[in-house]
């Protein structure tokens, strides 16, 4: 069968030009690899913690071998959006961009004509497109002018939540292996036992490695709330997402307020740590590495390196998924998979002087080749075929359950190059390999529920917009407020505050307009 590297082969030539031209965003030594000229293509990740990066290991060499791409990643030393906003004032964005699918500033820089359709380019350039791409994620993000403008990683939809019994979820209640069985593996599903627990952590060990240690941990403070004191709880107690045809005002559910007012008790008495107010994801990562929290509502694919520096170091340090919050009928959790808008997206800026190269480049990475190729790596180095299934090396899996940086520097498989993953097509490649992170990922198989309908982005520089962000910004006020009162009587008294002005602000209109969105996503998703 002829592969994508076949199908879009041209004259070889076996002359090398050195000649210097300018490419997508940086001048590049122009020659020829076998069918291909080598360019350079500048990729913006919006996200500061990315590091990976291309040329050294083995994935990204043989990706520019089979594309005649190069990559030169570029990421934000601080704030991101910052940086994002200065690059779309600048006019100057780079050829490809990643940022997440919610972000306000998608919807930007498509009305300010910044980047292609992707769909035109595949016309113009490469109509391989179309056998590669994900038919569900190119109708969720086709636009009402009938352009495709970013495509998805991580996308899944209903009927692959409902077809596969092993897509999980990364939502996680967490615990640290050896500490949770010294104080007894206790029941942590309601606030007593929840509270006794972190209580007698921090009376048992009340400093790891001679630092202080953090009863529990978090994912950051943003000017949305937090998703650990918010969403994610919310989801392990089943606070539903609509009720009598109308949404459900989640962030006042009655159960949900009493493990807030939980939550408060535990700040009175010392053992909220300051930490979690402030820390970002830089700082929360040492933490985890050195295993400075009890336990953690938290993204377990985010402390996946950090899970395995625990396990290099004392594999009982690890921590473990356990059962955490429930609402008081003892439900099932809800908890969110990837959804058709997937994780991210990446769009090709209208700077690239060599777009025909950047969406073949994209074509190349979502086929199947291109996917095995960044899950798998390469066979004979990274992986053999035993019995027509995929075996990972021993000391190359060795070293991806132990330093995962090195691993990324050496190899950088195992999707270390996520930017356009397909989750779902990966599954066909599964090998039966047990990590630090095996038992997280399973754990959460029996609660994960699609629940992408609810996901609401009001489009950016309209009245909906400006209202939802105010509304965003008093809720992540209000939160840390609720969390840090000194008594239940002002709790209340804050949060009937918050009801006020949350109205005044216009939240009923809103969350009328937010259900019609959930309508026609449901629609669109096939989902009654």
């Amino acid at each position: 069968m002829k592969t994508k590297l076949d199908a879009i082969k041209k004259i070889i030539s076996i002359t090398l030009v050195f000649s210097t031209l300018v490419g997508c965003g940086v001048e590049t030594e122009k020659q020829t690899i076998g069918d291909k000229d080598t360019v350079t293509l500048d990729w913006y990740i919006n996200y500061s913690w990315f590091n990976t990066r291309w040329g050294s290991n083995v994935v990204s060499r043989t990706i520019t071998e089979n594309t005649g791409v190069n990559i030169n990643f570029i990421t934000p030393q601080g704030n991101e959006e910052e940086k994002l906003n200065a690059l779309i004032e600048s006019g100057s964005l780079p050829d490809l961009i990643t940022l997440g699918w919610w972000e306000p500033q998608v919807n930007e820089i498509i009305q300010k004509d910044m980047v292609y359709a992707i769909n035109k380019l595949a016309d113009d350039y490469d109509s391989y497109f179309y056998q590669v791409c994900d038919k569900q994620a190119v109708n969720w993000y086709t636009q009402p002018d009938g352009n495709i403008y970013g495509y998805p990683c991580s996308s899944v939809t209903p009927q692959d939540v409902e077809n596969n019994d092993n897509i999980g979820s990364n939502q996680t209640f967490l615990v640290r292996k050896d500490i949770y069985e010294a104080i007894g593996s206790p029941d942590m599903t309601t606030i007593s036992g929840f509270e006794r627990a972190v209580k007698k952590a921090k009376q048992m060990f009340p400093e790891i490695g001679g630092k202080p240690l953090i009863p529990i941990g978090a994912h950051l403070f943003d000017d949305s709330g937090n998703v650990s004191f918010d969403q994610y709880i919310q989801n392990f107690l089943a606070v539903p997402y609509e009720k009598d045809g109308k949404l459900y005002d989640r962030n006042t559910d009655p159960e949900y307020i009493e493990w807030l007012k939980m939550f408060r008790r535990l700040n009175e008495g010392g053992y909220l740590s300051t930490d979690i107010f402030i820390d970002q994801r830089t700082q929360m990562e040492e933490k985890i590495a050195e295993g400075r929290y009890f336990c953690m509502l938290y993204q377990y694919t985010d402390m996946a390196a950090q899970q395995k520096t625990r396990y290099a170091t004392n594999p009982n340090s690890i921590y473990i998924a356990v059962d955490g919050p429930k609402n008081h009928n003892g439900d099932d959790y809800v908890l969110p998979t990837n959804t058709a808008s997937g994780w991210t997206i990446t769009m090709i800026s209208k700077n690239c002087k060599n777009p025909d190269r950047a969406i073949q480049f994209i074509d190349y990475l979502i086929s199947e080749e291109g996917q095995k190729l960044v899950y798998l790596g390469v066979e004979g180095i990274t992986y053999d075929m035993v019995d027509g299934k995929p075996v990972i090396k021993p000391d190359v899996l060795k070293l991806l359950n132990t330093d995962r940086a090195t691993y990324d520097k050496i190899y950088g498989a195992d999707d270390a190059y996520w930017m356009l993953q397909d989750n779902v097509m990966q599954l066909k490649w599964k090998t039966d390999n047990i990590s630090p992170t095996t038992q997280l990922e399973e754990w959460t198989y029996p609660y994960a529920k699609y629940t992408g309908q609810y996901d609401i982005i009001f489009p950016a520089d309209t009245e909906d917009a400006f209202i939802d962000g105010q509304i965003n910004s008093l809720w992540s006020e209000t939160l840390q407020e609720l969390l840090t009162c000194e008594s239940d009587e002002e709790f209340d008294k804050i949060l009937e505050e918050y009801k006020k002005e949350r109205t005044a602000l216009g939240y009923e209109q809103l969350q009328e307009k937010r259900y019609q969105y959930v309508t026609k996503a449901k629609k669109k998703l096939g989902i009654d």
